[in-house]
């Protein structure tokens, strides 16, 4: 036990801060749709194709790399261009905000925090091995807790800010955010690690079907097409090509799909050939797969659920500052020196 305590202080003291970044940046993204402020974000959709298709087609013009539509949670259409440049589009293809870099938007920037910790992919591993040991965390102070549980005081803050009422604090306010942090983390290490969503679920499979058809024609010829194929799906996302003969990939969201950007997926080649992978015929490790997002950024679940991930947020934030706070300060305390009370007395006569 004094093993699983000295690994649980030490790597908390460590990675404690990392950890609050993921829950408190979480904890913002899950209402982004209510800060975000523009002219239009909270428009009811009305899902009109030959609209869609036509704001593509300029956007692909002008040197965009894709398009997220219009959904319930922000009425704008999202183009992104290359370097983290874009805008914001009203269902009316009015544009309503542009700008050049991320970090004109802050839902951008916090986004990729979030996710990628500002460094692409290498952030995003570190932000996956930080959440395996949120989960650790968990595990070992559950158990932690549990030899101690006849002290149980919940509070939802420190009595003081030293280290002996925060490791209270820490121990107890910890069991009982447990159940949210388990779910927040087990589903965000999942998305990011293949193995562990293997481990849990089992290997996905998304069957893909391939057929000729006339040629795409274009960005509006794609979205329609693939509306054609699937009419009671929601068009999400058209990705361009990225080069002169590349396909276009039009995204969509069957209702039986939670993720709100489908993994309903047309690829159109060049050459005309369709492939196509249907949400609908994947089997139940991929549709259980894709419920992870919606769970981890709430995208389901109405309020209760946003509310539910943004206590887990924030919880993680406090869990994790004070515990790296407590854990150096109390080390900084050990070593300060003594001074010896003769000493004192003589310097004070």
């Amino acid at each position: 036990m004094k093993l699983l305590s000295f690994l649980h202080r030490w790597s908390g003291g460590v990675i404690g801060l990392l950890l609050a970044v993921l829950g408190l940046t979480g904890a913002i993204l899950v209402w982004e749709g209510a800060w975000i402020g523009l002219p239009g974000a909270n428009d009811p959709i009305v899902e009109r194709v030959d609209r869609l298709g036509l704001i593509a087609d300029r956007a692909a013009a002008d040197g965009a790399i894709r398009i997220t539509f219009a959904s319930e949670e922000i009425g704008l259409h999202h183009v992104a261009k290359e370097g983290g440049a874009g805008s914001y589009v009203a269902q009316d293809g009015t544009t309503v905000a542009s700008w050049s870099s991320q970090w004109d938007r802050p839902e951008l920037w916090l986004f990729d925090l979030h996710h990628h910790l500002f460094a692409g992919e290498i952030g995003e591993m570190i932000a996956g091995i930080a959440g395996l040991f949120g989960l650790m965390f968990v595990v070992t102070g559950t158990i932690l807790w549990w030899r101690s549980r006849r002290a149980f005081r919940p509070r939802l803050w420190p009595r003081r800010l030293a280290p002996g009422p925060i490791v209270s604090h820490h121990r107890d306010f910890g069991i009982l955010a447990a159940p949210l942090l388990t779910v927040s983390m087990l589903t965000g290490v999942s998305m990011l690690f293949a193995p562990v969503r293997e481990t849990l679920f089992g290997v996905e499979h998304r069957p893909k079907v391939v057929k000729i058809g006339t040629k795409a024609g274009g960005p509006n010829a794609a979205v329609v097409a693939a509306k054609a194929f699937f009419p009671n799906a929601e068009v999400r996302r058209i990705v361009f090509p990225s080069k002169p003969d590349g396909p276009i990939v039009v995204r969509m969201r069957q209702p039986l799909e939670w993720t709100p950007n489908g993994r309903t997926q047309l690829s159109f080649a060049a050459n005309g050939q369709v492939t196509i992978e249907d949400a609908g015929r994947a089997n139940g490790s991929a549709a259980v797969a894709e419920k992870l997002y919606p769970v981890h950024s709430a995208k389901v679940g109405g309020w209760p659920w946003k509310l539910a991930m943004t206590v887990s947020g924030l919880a993680l934030a406090m869990l994790g500052t004070l515990a790296m706070w407590g854990f150096w300060a109390r080390r900084a305390g050990k070593r300060k020196p003594e001074i010896n009370p003769t000493h004192r007395s003589r310097v004070t006569a």
